[in-house]
């Protein structure tokens, strides 16, 4: 049983417990303190938690102040408030300055959809923020994964940038199971037939359509790409050069996200057949997460069709 009740809990708690040994850490809010379940962390260092109100220009703004001081800010709200509403504080005040400031977006995919529609549904912020330079950009695959990325975080110098979601995200790790920043992991290897590579809160899609195919015959390698940015270079051409086939799996859209940053290293590195699967150049509707998932193409089967046309592309 999972210790936490979501992604958002699981960043309240590792920042709470921080907090009790680290006095540099501080939280700014932009309206956001029980969105992000933060309303503990208020209570126990009221001197360190700073309530913006509805202006995430301002929380970034000041956030990058107090990063200049010294101290560590956590700012934490909906992944497209910070993406889109704060771009120019993000990438002038944050990232060109190089200020320690760490971003924790909720809400990222459509795993938020059915609560509030597409207005906060982010599937483009992945993209958005992996193009401007020095934000280290984490996709955890749960909340234990979560948990551990706010927490190694703090040992990351500059501006970072993790993706949470609503709160329904399946687990896929034992929480014992550290998270390891800037190596993908391997979570099953079946065989060399070819590699899926997925990140973020649908891996469990992932882990079920690689173990249909194993039924099927089809021997795939899965890995976590849990570091989006810096990705993994290494650990991804290994399994390239193994495979000559791959699959990308991501609740985002497939302009920018991990099928960009796959398609990206594979063909610097070792050039491969390749499938997208995500969101394809649309606006989502609002619905329940799950069935949105399996019609905007980002169902189990849909996993399973694109690995049977990059095997049959490969043995052509």
């Amino acid at each position: 049983m999972s210790q936490y009740k979501g992604t958002r809990e699981a960043f309240a708690r590792a920042l709470i417990e921080m907090s009790e040994t680290d006095n540099r850490l501080m939280f700014v809010s932009p309206d956001s303190l029980k969105a992000m379940r933060a309303t503990e962390f208020a209570e126990k260092f009221p001197e360190r938690y700073i309530e913006v109100g509805i202006a995430e220009q301002n929380a970034l703004d000041v956030a990058a102040g107090l990063a200049s001081s010294g101290l560590i800010p956590f700012v934490g709200t909906y992944g497209g408030f910070i993406t889109m509403r704060a771009c120019e504080q993000m990438r002038t005040f944050v990232a060109y300055t190089h200020m320690n400031v760490k971003m924790i977006a909720i809400n990222g995919g459509l795993l938020g959809g059915e609560r509030e529609g597409v207005t906060h549904q982010f599937f483009e912020d992945l993209g958005i923020v992996r193009s401007i330079p020095g934000i280290t950009v984490i996709t955890p695959a749960d909340e234990s994964q979560v948990y551990g990325a706010v927490k190694a975080c703090v040992d990351i110098e500059g501006p970072v940038y993790i993706r949470c979601a609503s709160g329904r995200e399946p687990v896929v790790y034992d929480r014992n199971v550290p998270f390891e920043f800037g190596k993908i992991r391997i979570l099953k290897e079946y065989g060399h037939d070819a590699a899926i590579f997925a990140s973020g809160f649908i891996m469990d899609r992932a882990i079920a359509a690689a173990e249909k195919l194993n039924n099927e015959g089809i021997k795939v390698t899965l890995a976590d790409v849990s570091t989006l940015k810096p990705i993994d270079v290494e650990g991804i051409t290994k399994i390239l050069e193994k495979c000559r086939a791959a699959v990308t799996v991501e609740d985002h859209s497939i302009i920018g996200g991990l099928g960009s940053a796959l398609a990206e290293t594979a063909s610097e590195n070792c050039p491969v057949h390749l499938a997208r699967v995500g969101l394809k150049d649309v606006f989502p509707q609002s619905g329940k997460p799950n069935a949105l998932l399996d019609y905007y193409g980002i169902g189990i089967i849909d996993i399973i069709d694109a690995v049977k046309k990059v095997v049959n592309k490969k043995q052509s």
